[in-house]
């Protein structure tokens, strides 16, 4: 009998990665331009959430995880020829916290604790693409950030055995994806909200 959980977790897995491939070929193409550093900070906490996360029991949903390591790695190489932005004293600082979560796992043997760090961290580091979202719409994948916020539905379904440690990293996801996704769909939906058959 196949277990339903591990295939949605494994689907959610790809297709985030496929997320990934098409922001690929738009940053190849010139159309996006992603934040030099974002990308950077987001592949190291990627590999300390995956871990971390892997450590407090994650399975089925670990898909997610190690796509949000391969795909932001991939992206943060091409960002040194085709992105924008430089380090910024809150890049910075993302980046050293990151690593010093590594030493407080060291220290603690906590692996939730970390993975808590990291979330919280994840989303700072992703400060300059939200606001780049909210200034500058059209310098990211509208259709790449609507299959992540799919991917990361999926993933709350492959939760098996709900605990907070497992649906924490999840819940977060589908929060994030669908806050930057609303900022890039904003524009159009100011365009429908004024055009002359919905008034």
């Amino acid at each position: 009998m196949p277990n339903y959980y591990h295939i949605i977790g494994l689907v959610a897995g790809l297709l985030s990665f496929s997320a990934y491939v098409l922001y690929i070929i738009t940053t190849l193409k010139g159309k996006t331009k992603p934040n030099k550093a974002t990308w950077w900070i987001l592949t190291l906490i990627g590999l300390m959430i995956a871990s971390s996360y892997y450590a407090e029991g994650a399975r089925d949903t670990m898909w997610i995880a190690l796509s949000y390591i391969a795909g932001p790695l991939i992206i943060a190489f091409l960002s040194l020829k085709y992105g924008e932005g430089s380090w910024e004293t809150l890049d910075k600082i993302c980046l050293a916290v990151a690593l010093a979560s590594a030493v407080v796992w060291y220290l603690s043997s906590s692996a939730l604790l970390v993975l808590m760090i990291n979330i919280f961290m994840d989303a700072v580091g992703l400060i300059p693409t939200i606001k780049k979202s909210y200034l500058r719409p059209e310098n990211e994948d509208r259709f790449a950030w609507t299959i992540e916020s799919v991917a990361g539905l999926l993933t709350l379904l492959a939760i098996e055995k709900w605990s907070f440690s497992i649906a924490v990293y999840p819940l977060y996801l589908v929060f994030i994806n669908n806050l930057v996704l609303f900022l890039l769909y904003r524009p159009l939906i100011r365009k429908l909200k004024y055009h002359p058959r919905f008034i």
